[in-house]
């Protein structure tokens, strides 16, 4: 069963109105531009036996700060067997298995702004790959000022 986050880390189209006070059996939904579903849906899957519920809890909220104009949400399944996986509609993002390991951060958003939003700027997080030579990045900067010109390199 599928864990929500917090009602304060959802993009605030999905919100709901304290003046609504019906519960509803449907899901909230991101509005597209004919009212229908449009935004993408990230899928958080961790494993509960390894206790990953914070981590993946973390990359929601990470997620929803992010993307909240952009996503529908990020929805959180609990499963076991090591499994920790980032998908957006189905597309697989990240894969503990096949990745190894977890991504950071600035690579999972990375990632998930090429399926959802590939025009959207990330500032700080672009600019570091752009001097990590990442992909879509630039290369490494050249080292600014004489200092870093004639600094002795290691012994």
């Amino acid at each position: 069963m599928p864990v929500p986050c917090p009602a304060t880390l959802l993009p605030r189209a999905l919100r709901r109105s304290p003046a609504a006070g019906r519960e509803s059996s449907r899901p909230a939904q991101a509005p597209g531009h004919d009212g229908g579903v449009s935004r993408p849906v990230v899928t958080i899957t961790y494993c509960t036996r390894c206790r990953w519920m914070l981590r993946a809890q973390w990359y929601c909220g990470e997620l929803l700060q992010t993307f909240e104009e952009v996503l529908g949400g990020v929805t959180l399944v609990p499963a076991q067997g090591g499994v920790f996986r980032v998908d957006v509609d189905g597309t697989a993002v990240w894969n503990r298995k096949r990745d190894g390991g977890f991504p950071e951060v600035t690579e999972l958003k990375r990632r998930v702004r090429d399926l959802v939003a590939p025009g959207m700027a990330l500032g700080h997080v672009d600019a570091a790959a752009a001097r990590a030579g990442a992909p879509g990045g630039t290369g490494p900067e050249p080292p600014a000022g004489p200092a870093a010109r004639s600094a002795p390199g290691p012994a």
